[in-house]
């Protein structure tokens, strides 16, 4: 009846109704009498941006190849189907089948992005949820999350009965596990008992089994579970081997236009260039490639599967992978029958990499994009970018040589320990790219330079996770500072809007006491928050005031070491101490040396699991090092 009346009446009325049609090539459509246990995957922004992720395509395959499991997706609506959907009184429904969220047994959302939260909220309101975990029955569908905001889940902790921290390949499984048992025992009733059963599953943090309290100026004081089966700490899950884990060799192929519209050929997992801002460069730690034999073979299957015209290589830092010199000329020849492109998603800001970039198939030598994120070695040094301004010079100038003549920056205002010769530094930067291009093209091509600037957001998990984000003022003045210096250079400048980083950075070390401030956003109409012609900031603004908090508190201040972090129930693997000698050494300027080409830094990921580095050589499969033998010096 459900899908009958969006088919015939709904659909019709919409801009993009391709989005909700679920009849995509390679879409699973299982009989919903024959399994035990239907999920839904929710993701909480558009169809265009949620087919576009990867992680969406593992787990909806993986799940699928289960014969007691089903999984259909469920995407945030639009603003036209959220209002034909109120006005009618219809549910927020599955693309696969149509079927009322409210039907399923679990509803997973993955959480990739702070300023997507007030999306879940209305998806779950839409299905006719209830917000809050505690006002939920045991006849509701069981809601989780995950993802990698889910290091930090206390801001939107009372809204999930679980959440799976990490990787979750096999953790899903197992939660998926419990409920079929659950439903078998016939106790899925009971809340309580279920919840009990999920709270043993390694990784699953089950927020209503732990008691936050709080000093009277406002910091967390204590943070400890309340119920037997929770431990005290919750440590993500790790997947040792990529190579025998599941990977999706026929992807759904988007109806409407995604983001990216290609294959995804994820080379490797984990980072330890040791960025000292980046999240993902520390909770996906440690590095594990898989092989080029492996990655060969499911090249083949998502050509033969798809119909792609590219391939994309996908990791944290692709041109990293060691097994790069082997592995791409047996990728060109596999995709030449077909000419199929080969692209990479970023560069590092060598030479080396421009070269890599120049020898792929399909490489239109339109743009290139670096990302030195700061102007002067000083800074980069604090950052641990370990570039130099040799290294970019000499990439730029190997761009414009090969014929490239359009270069992007990506760079980061409010870094700490910033200066204003550090802003000055960029205007340098481009500067000397502007003179490079001049002297390669000598007036033969017109050259392309555009500056783009985020402004820098503190996250749980880094060894900047102490430092404040400047006041919103204070970046507004350095980003205008900056754009007059670009300009000056004949480059476009772009920067993030303000108050959007500052929210990120509220929620990203928030706690528990910010999910009225959410509700409050939602009910007045925040939707979409992290698209800049959607956001409405004076919203945010009114929620805050309407709740009692200040945001400031959140984002601008700097905590001291011994503070205890809302976050702080959350295990990544990554012991405090180094987060700290790292942050230490920012301040002192002092870069540290990747562990792949170095000694050990101490992160402490490989003795928490018991795993080593898995980095594949010139000949085949090689373990880097053995846990508990490295040089920790």
């Amino acid at each position: 009846m459900l899908e009958q009346i969006l088919t015939g009446e709904v659909f019709p009325r919409l801009k993009k109704p391709a989005r909700y049609l679920g009849t995509e090539w390679n879409a699973v459509k299982k009989n919903w009498n024959e399994v035990a246990v239907k999920m839904a995957f929710a993701f909480p922004d558009l169809y265009e941006v949620g087919m576009s992720h990867l992680g969406l395509h593992i787990l909806y395959g993986l799940v699928n190849a289960q014969p007691d499991y089903l999984m259909e997706r469920v995407f945030a609506p639009a603003r036209d189907l959220e209002e034909e959907l109120r006005r009618r009184g219809l549910p927020l429904f599955s693309l696969e089948s149509h079927r009322p969220l409210a039907d399923f047994d679990v509803i997973g959302f993955t959480l990739q992005y702070e300023l997507t939260f007030t999306n879940f909220l209305n998806m779950l309101d839409l299905a006719g949820i209830p917000l809050l975990a505690g006002e939920r029955t045991g006849f509701h569908p069981l809601v989780i999350g995950g993802g990698p905001v889910a290091f930090n889940p206390e801001p939107v902790a009372p809204f999930f009965d679980a959440l799976v921290i990490g990787e979750g390949e096999e953790a899903l499984l197992e939660v998926l596990e419990v409920v079929k048992r659950a439903k078998e025992g016939g106790f899925t009733e009971k809340r309580e008992a279920l919840l009990e059963k999920l709270a043993e599953v390694p990784g699953v943090y089950v927020p209503g089994f732990y008691r936050v309290e709080y000093t009277p100026e406002g910091r967390v004081s204590r943070l400890e579970p309340v119920h037997p089966k929770a431990p005290p700490r919750v440590r993500r899950r790790l997947l040792r081997d990529l190579d025998a884990a599941y990977y999706p060799a026929a992807p759904v192929v988007p109806l409407a236009e995604a983001v990216h519209e290609r294959g995804m050929l994820e080379v490797f997992r984990g980072c330890t260039r040791g960025c000292r801002f980046c999240q993902a460069g520390m909770i996906y730690r440690p590095v594990r490639e898989r092989t080029p034999e492996a990655l060969l073979r499911q090249a083949g299957e998502i050509l033969k599967n798809t119909g792609y015209e590219e391939i994309s290589l996908v990791s944290l830092s692709t041109l990293d992978y060691s097994g790069l010199g082997d592995f791409l000329p047996l990728l060109r020849e596999k995709c030449g029958p077909s000419r199929t492109g080969i692209s990479l998603p970023s560069l590092r800001v060598d030479s080396f990499s421009v070269g890599v970039a120049r020898g792929l198939p399909g490489e239109r030598r339109k743009s290139l994009t670096f990302a030195p994120e700061a102007g002067t070695q000083r800074l980069r040094n604090v950052i641990n970018k370990g570039v130099t301004e040799a290294d970019f010079l000499e990439a730029v100038r190997t761009a414009f040589e090969a014929g490239w003549s359009a270069v992007k920056l990506y760079f980061m205002v409010g870094l700490p320990t910033e200066e204003q010769a550090d802003l000055e530094g960029i205007g340098d930067l481009v500067r000397k790219t502007r003179r490079i291009a001049q002297e390669v093209f000598r007036g033969r091509k017109k050259v392309r330079l555009a500056v783009s600037a985020s402004s820098f957001v503190p996250k749980a998990h880094t060894p900047f996770q102490w430092e404040g984000q400047l006041p919103r003022a204070a970046l507004e003045e350095r980003h205008r500072f900056l754009r007059s210096l670009v300009r000056k250079s004949g480059a476009v400048y772009h920067w993030h809007q303000i108050e959007m980083s500052f929210l990120e950075a509220v929620f990203a070390r928030g706690d528990r006491r910010l999910a009225p401030v959410l509700v409050e956003a939602w009910r007045r109409g925040c939707r979409f928050d992290g698209w800049t012609e959607n956001f409405r900031f004076p919203l945010w603004e009114e929620s805050f005031r309407a709740v009692g908090l200040d945001p400031e508190f959140y984002a601008g201040r700097r905590i001291a070491y011994d503070e205890t972090l809302p976050w702080d129930l959350i295990d990544s693997g990554i012991e405090k101490d180094f987060l700290v000698r790292e942050h230490r050494r920012a301040l002192a300027g002092l870069p540290t040396p990747d562990c792949r080409d170095d000694a050990c830094a101490g992160c402490g990921v490989c003795f928490a699991f018991g795993v080593a580095p898995v980095l594949t050589g010139r000949t085949g499969r090689v373990e880097a090092r053995e846990a508990g033998t490295e040089d920790r010096g």
